[in-house]
């Protein structure tokens, strides 16, 4: 057997070959070719063509304007430009061509010409692709609305439950901050409704339509802040995605960025996040480009920021430009007036969330819950609410299946008699009402009317302090 040896072609001569191959099975399995010089006179059509074109040979064509054979051609553009058009519809009588059009260069790089290939004589011959096509962007256009409805805010300023004075400050203010489109610093304790009224805000706001993102900044690894936050290109880092990666600043890009627990960032990133505040640009990780952002910023925190400033552990001028509008989200204790209201709330949405079925709550049961501190406040309120529910099969929860899921300290001191400022304050409350009544000769109307109360609201007090209406004549 004769060895045969194979000898590498030069690039330049496979690169004219595989051209010369491309454009000659684009003309084998397409429905005609035409080709113009640098002036758009016509050069070459090829056998296929003719057909189409009313003509009964190539010779007739040549040399004529393109426009004169194909009035709706695209050619000329092409020569002047230099820029191919890869998919086009064309006009040609009373036919669709599904056309593409290319330059062609000599090896200066210069134009000398065009092609137009046809690659369909009928715009039917598409409608699998096309098909296809328009599904792929239906599925494209509901992830995409989706993903914008999980990005939009969760909750509204009527799901802060409560009339009493603290709670109706924080929503005059969160109305206040929606109105603005400044900086929002918001503070309480761990399970105050900080995230609750980040959402509220953005969705009162004129950003209400665009994303809202949430980051919990002590939920995220130090060493992944930064491309948290700014992004990253590839290569950024060993085990850096090998495609571009967006930051929660250019998802949240037209809308609100909300940081919780902002305390805990470290310094290095803040310089980055004031940076991004003041000047609306950010530079993702590994990349020199500078990338504009509108992005409107809610932080919260639970630790005294102005301590972390003197100790040195938070920048003094990143607080000031964060703390330009703060809104102090009051701990349930300081609102135990509003708590049986809250509680029905957190009970029907439990319900209809979870579908448990019908419950009522006895007032014996909020008497003792207003006995507790709730160091967890409402996220504590909520999880004891559910503990009972599941717990308890009768159709109203008592004072005992509260006293089941709460902490044994306190329902001993409770029960032992001891004086708490929820016992003192329905003591209040009862003298007060009492007193009022026994003024007005049990006059309810009359008795709302002097302790600034609703009609319904008072006797709704009356019933649960067990004061009865003895209105005289």
């Amino acid at each position: 057997m004769t060895d045969v040896a194979i000898v590498p072609q030069h690039s330049g001569d496979m690169h004219e070959r595989a051209i010369e191959t491309i454009l000659q099975r684009i003309d084998e399995v397409g429905a005609g070719t035409i080709a113009v010089d640098r002036f758009g006179h016509i050069v070459w059509i090829s056998e296929k063509y003719l057909p189409l074109l009313g003509l009964k040979s190539g010779e007739e064509g040549i040399g004529h304007d393109i426009e004169d054979i194909i009035p709706n051609s695209l050619l000329r553009r092409v020569v002047e430009t230099g820029e191919a058009i890869p998919l086009d519809i064309m006009q040609l009588g009373n036919r669709q061509l599904v056309v593409t059009r290319m330059p062609i260069k000599d090896d200066d790089g210069l134009v000398i010409g065009a092609v137009g290939f046809v690659l369909f004589d009928r715009v039917n011959a598409l409608k699998p692709l096309l098909t296809k096509i328009t599904k792929l962007q239906t599925d494209l256009a509901q992830m995409r609305e989706k993903l914008n409805a999980q990005r939009r805010a969760k909750y509204s300023l009527d799901e802060y439950i409560g009339t009493s004075p603290a709670i109706l400050e924080v929503k005059r203010l969160a109305r206040r901050a929606a109105a603005q489109d400044t900086t929002v610093m918001l503070q309480g304790e761990t399970g105050t409704g900080k995230e609750l009224i980040a959402h509220a805000i953005h969705d009162n706001s004129a950003r209400a339509e665009k994303p809202f993102v949430a980051v919990n900044v002590a939920a995220v690894p130090e060493t992944l802040l930064e491309a948290e936050f700014f992004g990253t290109v590839p290569g950024a880092f060993t085990g850096a995605d090998r495609r571009p990666r967006e930051g929660k600043f250019q998802l949240t890009d037209g809308g609100t960025l909300f940081l919780d627990e902002i305390g805990d960032m470290p310094l290095t990133l803040q310089t980055k996040l004031l940076r991004a505040l003041q000047e609306h640009e950010i530079e993702p990780l590994g990349s020199n480009r500078v990338i504009r952002v509108d992005v409107r910023v809610i932080t919260a925190t639970n630790v005294d920021l102005e301590s972390a400033v003197t100790a040195g552990r938070f920048r003094r001028d990143l607080y000031y430009r964060l703390n330009v509008l703060p809104i102090r989200l009051p701990p349930l204790r300081e609102c135990l007036t509003d708590l049986e209201a809250l509680t029905l709330h957190l009970l029907d949405r439990l319900i209809t969330t979870n579908g448990f079925p019908r419950r009522a709550i006895a007032p014996g049961a909020i008497d003792l819950l207003a006995c507790y501190d709730f160091p967890g406040n409402v996220r504590e309120l909520c999880n004891l609410i559910e503990r009972a529910v599941i717990l308890s099969d009768t159709p109203v929860l008592t004072a005992e299946d509260f006293a089941a899921v709460l902490p044994r300290p306190m329902v001993a001191a409770a029960t032992a008699g001891r004086r708490t400022y929820a016992a003192a304050l329905a003591d209040f409350e009862a003298t007060l009402i009492g007193d009022t009544l026994a003024a007005v000769r049990g006059r309810v109307d009359d008795a709302a009317a002097i302790l600034d109360l609703s009609r319904a609201t008072l006797y709704k007090k009356m019933a649960r302090l067990g004061l009865a209406s003895k209105q005289r004549d």
